[in-house]
């Protein structure tokens, strides 16, 4: 990290108390700069983070990394010989909560390890529609805009994907997840505090988003770079593998309904200025899907005229929220 960088880290608590202004500023700041920033006392047991963390762990080691361990056999990446730039270096399983869950449906979860991330499921639910309200206050918009928003005609669309990555014997052949800015709303992410690898791009230089205990990490999706015109950023990371240790990351993602509608706030928008598109959010999950691995920019243009989205050459699918 670059001298006199310092990365954002929030107090959440503080909001109660006479520090709230700075506290709002501070969050406000890394919106619009950072696109991220990381939550302290943000009210979340810190017992359930740690069995969830536990318990994670446990069901990589016994479910998860012999599958792992095929797969870079059956992609002959075991030996990693020329740099790779297609793969990722993880391996991940996906709940959904919202507007279903398919909590149930994972196999190998234990019950316990079910109910807990049930648990911090709700939790975070709760607390990405509690910054979402802070967002709007620093905003000048209308307690509960953002959340009106996302609603869409079935309510917002809520989902966690839970990774690990495996140590890597050579970290510079291959990423652990490759550069890209999130494409929906709000990210909570409860990552690993002791194996770091996630970073950010920052006024193109690449930043270390600190492993800090207890921490949630926040990141800004492109649907709020849209809904404030600009104003708040959705920035690109990526997680960079490492020769020692197991990295456990688990994002949840708050996003629009699959039917929302989404366009710039009016009241964001300048006489003049280079507005951003509006469009329906499912369509723009159909062109991300093949294009998530390349610049926003493009997207966000061929927003503006879908029939333009052939010209963005889709590469791959992935599985998104």
């Amino acid at each position: 990290m670059e001298k006199n960088i310092k990365f954002p880290v929030v107090d959440l608590s503080k909001l109660n108390g006479e520090e709230r202004d700075q506290t709002m500023a501070l969050i406000d700041d890394a919106c619009q700069n950072w696109g991220f920033f990381e939550l302290l006392n943000h009210g979340i047991p810190y017992d359930l983070m740690d069995n969830i963390e536990r318990m994670t762990k446990e069901h990589y080691k016994k479910f998860m990394e012999q599958k792992f361990k095929e797969m870079l056999r059956s992609k002959g990446l075991d030996t990693l010989e020329t740099e790779v730039e297609n793969v990722d270096w993880e391996s991940t399983f996906f709940l959904h909560h919202l507007p279903q869950t398919n909590l149930y449906d994972i196999p190998d979860m234990s019950d316990e390890y079910r109910a807990a991330m049930k648990d911090f499921g709700k939790r975070l639910e709760n607390l990405a529609e509690e910054l979402l309200d802070l967002l709007c206050e620093n905003l000048g918009l209308e307690k509960g805009y953002l959340k009106k928003v996302f609603r869409g005609t079935n309510g917002p669309t809520f989902g966690t994907k839970v990774s690990n990555y495996p140590p890597c014997p050579k970290p510079e052949m291959i990423k652990g997840l490759r550069a890209h800015t999130d494409a929906g709303g709000l990210i909570l992410l409860f990552q690993d505090d002791k194996v770091s690898g996630l970073q950010l791009l920052k006024d193109g230089v690449w930043v270390d988003v600190p492993p800090l205990k207890h921490s949630i990490v926040i990141n800004l999706g492109d649907q709020l770079e849209v809904i404030t015109n600009g104003k708040y950023k959705s920035i690109m990371h990526r997680v960079m593998t490492q020769k020692e240790g197991n990295r456990m990351s688990i994002a949840s993602f708050y996003n629009p309904g699959s039917d929302a509608e989404i366009s710039p706030a009016p009241s964001l928008v300048e006489k003049c200025s280079d507005e951003y598109p509006s469009f329906v959010f499912d369509d723009y999950m159909k062109l991300y899907a093949g294009v998530k691995f390349q610049p926003k920019e493009p997207r966000f243009e061929a927003m503006k005229n879908v029939a333009a989205t052939t010209d963005l050459n889709p590469v791959a699918t992935v599985e998104t929220f």
